[in-house]
């Protein structure tokens, strides 16, 4: 399947040198007699690189042939992260550079999405926001702040964050996985 430059939207995946590329962020930009151009924010799916690119009206851009594989997680070792297919019950290992920095994230029996092209894994999504329970933190002292009072928490997977005063050990709290801030105590 082809695409047209105005149909680069953020997540969508095209390909590009053989390479698969996830849109990040994309702006339709206007210019006078040179036409329209789509200025796009790209990440490379195999190498993590991101950089930006336009594309011009008379571009065709090639889609990503990639399938979404739902797997739940089961453990890790030196070697590698171990996923199980929720289908087939199949046991898969993940070397530690596919898996990247969703590392930080995983807890036992999570459910995941593998990326796949060219029946290749490449990449894992974990979604937006995971919850993990603190396993080491100071406790809160209540005084006048004058503005939110944050403390380093450390979470089951090594994780450390910054919460609130009131997180204790052995809460359950919301981070977000694009960039390890807390989002809320989870309930």
């Amino acid at each position: 399947m082809m695409y047209g430059h105005t149909d680069l939207k953020k997540g969508v995946a095209i390909q590009i040198d053989g390479a698969p590329h996830l849109v990040l962020e994309s702006s339709h930009i206007a210019m006078g007699r040179g036409g329209a151009v789509m200025r796009t924010k790209l990440k490379n799916l195999v190498n993590g690189a991101i950089f930006d690119r336009s594309f011009r009206a008379s571009d065709k851009i090639e889609s990503a042939d990639m399938s979404r594989v739902n797997m739940q997680y089961l453990y890790s070792d030196d070697d590698a992260h171990y996923f199980m297919d929720q289908n087939s019950f199949e046991q898969v290992g993940l070397n530690h550079d596919v898996v990247g920095d969703a590392a930080r994230y995983l807890v036992g029996e999570a459910k995941v999405i593998i990326l796949h092209f060219n029946d290749q894994p490449i990449g894992i999504d974990i979604g937006n926001n995971v919850v993990l329970t603190i396993t080491q933190t100071e406790p809160g002292v209540k005084g006048d702040t004058a503005t939110t009072a944050l403390k380093p928490a450390i979470t089951e997977t090594g994780l450390e964050v910054m919460v609130p005063l009131f997180i204790n050990e052995g809460d359950a709290i919301k981070v977000d996985t694009r960039d390890g801030r807390y989002l809320e105590r989870h309930k």
